[in-house]
């Protein structure tokens, strides 16, 4: 598998508002974007720090990805995500190697990235998301 860098780190808030003043206020960043993803029943807010991004993550649905998550473990990081050519081909390879894929195939993802999830059991417990940037 070929990573090219840290894309971004996922963190699951209870309240997207209040978490982005912190990034503000006390780590002086500056939030360049915020966006509804539906079919992942998220609101997401970015920051880069350097290359890389910190993307808050609110639930938009209690039965959601991120509601689930905060419910049994509270907020904190939820994912990390690299960067990757070829996404459909790092899938393919990972699942080779076998790494249990939550995605069998890309799907869309926040900031027009494509996107697709490697399953924690197979990855040493930290979610996994590969990131491809699509022109």
């Amino acid at each position: 598998m070929e990573l090219n860098f840290i894309e971004h780190i996922g963190i699951a808030v209870k309240d997207l508002a209040s978490a982005i003043g912190y990034y503000e206020n006390v780590l002086g960043l500056k939030c360049y974007k915020i966006e509804e993803v539906k079919d992942q029943k998220v609101k997401t807010a970015f920051f880069k720090v350097g290359e890389t991004k910190i993307e808050l993550l609110e639930t938009t649905d209690p039965s959601g990805p991120i509601g689930k998550f905060i419910e049994k473990r509270g907020e904190g990081i939820h994912h990390i995500a690299f960067a990757v050519d070829d996404l459909q081909a790092q899938l393919k390879e990972a699942s080779q190697k076998g790494v249990e894929l939550i995605d069998k195939q890309p799907r869309k993802g926040a900031e027009g990235l494509n996107i697709a999830f490697l399953h924690p059991k197979s990855t040493h417990g930290t979610l996994t998301e590969l990131c491809e940037h699509v022109d």
